[in-house]
């Protein structure tokens, strides 16, 4: 993957599971990849299905809210959502968890269609890829 930098940005946001093993290689990943200083992280348990799915409204809404404080306070330009193997809080396999990547990379552009949204996966060995 090519270099994503955006114009003057030092922070993007990136919501991810709470698990301790996917917070350091995201905020590596996107610090490498954006060339950006900084990572506004909000994580919850499997926030792709919370994300996809809306059903629990008021975690989505609290999501929701904190992106809003990254993006209008910090001026991120870029939202990566992630989500991994062996999820303790969406216990679904790889493919649904891609396509829940897919949906919730959707219900984000459509609250802010200006943000750039990179999905990306962490396979076992704690290594992130973007998901196309």
């Amino acid at each position: 993957m090519k270099n994503l930098r955006v114009l003057n940005m030092l922070f993007c946001t990136a919501i991810s599971c709470m698990d301790g093993h996917v917070l350091l290689p995201v905020i590596e990943f996107l610090k490498n990849h954006l060339s950006i200083d900084y990572v506004d992280m909000v994580t919850e348990a499997g926030p792709v299905k919370i994300l996809a799915e809306q059903q629990d409204s008021l975690t989505a809404r609290s999501i929701l809210q904190r992106i809003d404080i990254s993006v209008n306070k910090q001026r991120s330009g870029v939202i990566a959502i992630a989500a991994h193997y062996d999820c303790a809080g969406n216990p679904v396999d790889e493919k649904t968890q891609k396509l829940q990547l897919q949906q919730s990379g959707k219900f984000l552009s459509s609250k802010n269609n200006s943000l750039q949204i990179i999905p990306v996966w962490i396979n076992s060995s704690w290594q992130v890829k973007v998901v196309s």
